[in-house]
């Protein structure tokens, strides 16, 4: 995979990779910013979302859960001083439907975090992750 970031002035990016899809950067006015696109690290957070919701959301489909929404929520503490790194992480898998079988998530979510997802294999090295199920 390659990345990049080109520089729009202030504190405003444009970033790209290998997709081709241009994600917009930028950070506050208390830092130099104008609010203008989200925060590198918000990105990871999304990035980790992504990752394991389109692993989960696939393996229910294989198992042929009647799911009518699905939503991953990212919860991350972040450390008071610099580098303000994640300190510990919580990923939410909300699940709405019929007749969800909660062992049938519960493995789709251990097989995304022990087997398919990088994000969570290359953070977790980094940060402690845990790991919520709601169904409703």
């Amino acid at each position: 995979m390659e990345a990049k970031v080109v520089w729009k002035g202030r504190m405003s990016f444009d970033g790209s990779s290998d997709s081709g899809f241009v994600v917009p950067l930028g950070t506050d006015p208390g830092v130099g910013g104008d609010n203008d696109g989200s925060r590198p690290m918000e990105l990871i957070g999304i990035g980790l979302a992504g990752c394991t919701g389109m692993d989960v959301i696939s393996i229910l489909q294989k198992k042929k859960q009647k799911i009518t929404g699905f939503e991953v929520q990212v919860h991350a503490e972040k450390a008071s001083e610099h580098p303000r790194v994640f300190t510990g992480i919580e990923v939410e898998y909300i699940i709405t439907g019929e007749d969800i079988n909660r062992a049938a998530v519960e493995r789709a979510v251990e097989l995304s975090v022990t087997k398919y997802c990088p994000a969570q294999a290359m953070l977790s090295k980094a940060v402690p992750i845990t790991h919520k199920i709601t169904i409703r």
